[in-house]
């Protein structure tokens, strides 16, 4: 039953971080247009989901979810009742929030990008998109990486909280175990075990990829 849950646990952190990383890049994206418009739709999405308990975000997606899609259903005519899953809310849920602070790590890691660099790629010809693929993304994804792999981290472990909608993710699965066993502390402490086994492997995954990232730069800095 825990191997059940983990395996739900890994596919719920996994596309809420596919997902959220979408939205982080599409939020940073609005929040640096020059329309204000965007930049106000952007900084009301991340000060609403960045200051709001994940647990509530996970209810309202939950129980609000079936009733707006409910309501655009029976507006096309469609008027049988169509139910929301827990797995779908638990991932809209938790991709909103990881998107939230995935804009702001975006955001920071664009403008952390020296503007003489910009300036002299469009100098030397360069198109506004092969900018941003040879001289923003590789910079900006170095500079984005610690703050995404800590928000994942945060995440990961925030999928306990879905099991409050009835998803058998680990959690949900290990207070059955406790239910039918009677043996809370045994099985806590073997889902504390796994949880922390998922975060060193997070970890050492975070630590290979900054290290990718930061070769040429740690060349430089060693020549």
């Amino acid at each position: 039953m825990l191997l059940q849950g983990t395996f739900i646990t890994i596919q719920l952190a996994l596309l809420s971080l596919v997902l959220g990383l979408v939205f982080g890049l599409l939020g940073a994206a609005m929040k640096l247009s020059p329309a204000w418009p965007l930049r106000l739709i952007a900084g009301f999405y991340t000060a609403v989901l960045r200051g709001v308990p994940e647990l509530v975000v996970i209810l309202f997606v939950y129980f609000g979810g079936v009733l707006i899609v409910n309501a655009v259903a029976s507006t096309f005519g469609y008027d049988r009742y169509i139910d929301v899953s827990a797995f779908a809310a638990g991932v809209t849920a938790l991709s909103l929030t990881f998107g939230a602070y995935a804009t702001e790590i975006f955001r920071g890691a664009v403008m952390a990008v020296p503007k003489g660099q910009i300036e002299a790629a469009r100098a030397c010809g360069m198109s506004p998109a092969t900018i941003g693929i040879r001289i923003l993304l590789p910079q900006v994804w170095r500079f984005a990486l610690p703050g995404l792999g800590n928000t994942f981290l945060i995440i990961l472990k925030e999928t306990a909280l879905v099991s409050v909608i009835g998803l058998d993710e680990l959690m949900r699965k290990t207070e059955i175990a406790v239910g039918y066993t009677k043996k809370p502390f045994t099985f806590f402490l073997a889902a504390a075990f796994i949880y922390l086994a998922l975060t060193v492997v997070v970890m050492a995954a975070q630590r290979g990829l900054e290290a990718r990232a930061n070769r040429g730069v740690a060349g430089r800095a060693r020549a």
